[in-house]
């Protein structure tokens, strides 16, 4: 960052005002609405080209610009939203790198230490195999506390291959060893970033901070205007939840391990629909790896990011929608403008506000020609 805002010319004045980086400062703002607006986080494209001086002062001090505004709004749910997302992109981006050498040094940046193996891997015939594959070790230490942080039987230390204080990162879950690696990255990279924040906010005034009125206006409306989205209501009717978190809840009920997306979208959408944490918590007791205190910790991240539930496309792709599955039948659930759980849930309310609205009014009638004058002035 240093030489880039050297070899660029750049001090923090230019930064806010300078017009010929205004480049720059969009941005910025691009990586802000979308670690607001997308699940996934931050788009790990760009139309820069990064190998490029251009595309890197851009990519690079873009990120920095961003990281400056949010620490200048003192807002922890834009901070948290935006560390998550800059997380999720590295996840993303890392997990996809075919640059080993570069891999390796991200690598050692945030792990005291990796190793690297090769695996013939057969294909059933004397006379060939499939290419070798490479997999990750990384010290016990490193492991024990990075992995509490993350949901899944695979995670469990017990579930790992350990030799000699080394923990082997064997592909499953359909990734192979350096995505599996690239997620526990992310943790330690959310780490930093917030670690990063807090020594920012600490450390800035407010005249400094009153330099980015603007663009914290901006991020901090938009961060309002997704929360306006989500139900605002103090409690909901059980038979109002969408099947997607009422298969979600029975699966777990059973024993069955939820993969990582069900188990975040259950805790969100129960964030948003004003449960407890001790009510969401209740869903998870029965799960096969299930954790009080770890449980207990990963829900109490959630809801203090205030995360949007997932969308509906999101979760088909995770192959929880059990509509999506055809296990279940709700016509509700096939307008073509229901595109999130969150919709559904409003639909059904004002479904039965009328249903509830029309009972009473029903109730109220007498035989009185009075009455009657009376309700059609009013339904009029």
């Amino acid at each position: 960052m240093k030489e880039l805002l050297s070899d660029n010319n750049i001090n923090l004045d230019s930064l806010i005002e300078g017009e010929w980086v205004e480049p720059i400062r969009i941005r910025g703002m691009q990586r802000m609405l979308e670690s607001i607006k997308l699940d996934e986080g931050v788009d790990s494209t760009t139309r820069q080209d990064i190998h490029e001086p251009y595309g890197q002062m851009v990519e690079g001090l873009g990120f920095y610009y961003a990281m400056i505004v949010v620490c200048a709004s003192f807002d922890e749910r834009l901070v948290k939203r935006w560390v998550e997302g800059e997380a999720s992109r590295a996840d993303k981006i890392l997990g996809e790198l075919t640059d080993s050498e570069t891999f390796d040094t991200v690598a050692r940046t945030y792990l005291s230490d990796i190793r690297i193996k090769t695996q013939e891997a057969s294909s059933g015939s004397i006379h060939a195999s499939r290419p070798s594959k490479i997999i990750f070790e990384i010290p016990m230490v490193d492991f024990i506390e990075i992995s509490p942080r993350i949901t899944g039987h695979y995670w469990n230390l017990v579930n790992r291959p350990t030799r000699d204080g080394w923990v082997t990162i064997s592909e499953a879950s359909g990734e192979n060893s350096q995505q599996r690696l690239a997620r526990l990255i992310k943790e330690r990279i959310r780490e930093v970033l917030v670690d990063r924040c807090k020594h920012n906010m600490n450390n800035m005034d407010d005249e400094f901070a009153a330099k980015f009125a603007d663009p914290v206006g901006k991020m901090v409306a938009e961060l309002q205007l997704q929360k306006s989205q989500e139900i605002e209501i103090t409690a909901v009717h059980q038979g109002d939840w969408p099947p997607c978190m009422t298969s979600a809840i029975t699966d777990l009920s059973q024993g069955e391990n939820v993969n990582h997306a069900g188990r975040r979208f259950l805790a969100n959408m129960s964030r948003a629909l004003a449960l407890s944490i001790d009510q969401a918590q209740s869903f998870f007791v029965n799960a096969p790896d299930y954790n009080e205190e770890t449980t207990r910790y990963q829900l109490g991240h959630l809801y203090e990011g205030e995360y949007t539930p997932e969308k509906c496309q999101t979760l088909k792709m995770a192959a929880r929608c059990p509509v999506d599955q055809g296990l279940v039948t709700d016509r509700l659930c096939q307008f073509e403008w229901l595109t999130h759980p969150l919709k559904y849930v409003r639909a059904k309310q004002r479904r039965r506000s009328r249903e509830e609205n029309y009972a009473t009014a029903e109730g109220d009638q007498t035989p009185s020609i009075a009455s009657q004058t009376n309700s059609e002035d009013n339904n009029s």
